[in-house]
């Protein structure tokens, strides 16, 4: 546990990533040593979870802008009715459930996500959250000096979550207009965040190619690379309550939105904060190859 006062604690929901804010509350303006004490509590547990919390759209808006100048909703997808910075997480619009951190697929990802609950199913609907930095230390030296190597072609343009010929008419428009901009990024395997200075694996449902690699290799080292990633002792379970909202570290995280709710409805409300472009541990950034996002973000 630790304490800004007597009043505020940070809990450790497991070992490696999550925790609880306690005696923080994300509806009211935070001055500057609160916004330090969370902003380190993000960086060492990765993703944090506030319960109770009182907060409409523009709340959500006003604390994640605490962490920096806000994104628009999503590249492709539309926003909230009148919420340009808001995209409505809804079960009935598809489900996320496949390992992904958000954005990959443009030049400078989002650096944080927050996630608010609004409508919560009686049971399931959690969403998985991993540390990514745990998983490339988990890495035996052999293969992490590899993946030290290695940079990945990520894209929006491949059967996100689901195989085409499975999609019913609404799902095909859906991803119509998810992939209505295609965008390619070369991102490095290995990430160096920019704040802690930690090695996490940048990769996650985006990543489809190893650069001067075949589709198959590079399928069966990101397999590999991901089945670290995902190792129960990386990840921690978040179950949705009502009135819940979870800041997490999209820079050093991958999540998974676990669909086990039946056909009961689930809707989050999500909004990102801009991010940096990647560096890898040769310092050199991601490089762009098709798409320009400069309308969804600024660089940060």
């Amino acid at each position: 546990m630790t304490a800004l006062n007597t009043q505020v604690e940070v809990r450790k929901i497991t070992g490696r990533i999550g925790a609880q804010v306690v005696g923080v509350d994300p509806a009211k303006e935070l001055d500057a040593a609160t916004v330090a004490f969370v902003t380190d509590a993000l960086h060492e547990h990765k993703a944090l979870v506030f319960r109770d919390v009182d907060l409409d759209d523009a709340g959500q808006q006003r604390f994640a802008e605490h962490f920096g100048e806000l994104t628009k909703a999503h590249p492709t997808v539309p926003s909230v009715d009148g919420e340009p910075a808001i995209l409505p997480v809804d079960s009935e619009q598809g489900r996320a459930n496949q390992w992904h951190t958000d954005v990959t697929f443009v030049h400078n990802p989002p650096k944080a996500s927050t996630l608010r609950s609004l409508v919560v199913p009686p049971y399931g609907g959690e969403t998985l959250i991993a540390n990514s930095a745990a998983a490339y230390r988990d890495l035996p030296e052999p293969l992490r000096a590899f993946a030290d190597t290695l940079r990945a072609e990520h894209t929006n343009d491949y059967d996100y979550a689901k195989a085409p010929e499975t999609l019913d008419e609404a799902e095909q428009e859906r991803r119509k207009v998810f992939v209505s901009q295609k965008f390619r990024t070369v991102h490095p395997v290995v990430r160096v965040h920019p704040v802690t200075g930690e090695r996490g694996l940048y990769i996650g449902g985006f990543a489809q190619r190893i650069i001067g690699l075949s589709k198959g290799e590079s399928r069966d080292i990101l397999r590999l690379l991901q089945s670290y990633v995902t190792r129960p002792e990386n990840v921690v379970r978040v179950s949705w309550e009502p009135n819940q909202l979870v800041l997490f570290d999209n820079r050093i995280t991958q999540h998974y939105a676990v669909d086990n709710y039946d056909d009961l409805p689930r809707r989050l409300n999500r909004v990102t904060v801009a991010g940096d472009v990647p560096v890898g541990i040769d310092g050199v950034p991601s490089d762009s190859l098709e798409g320009d996002a400069s309308h969804y973000s600024p660089v940060a």
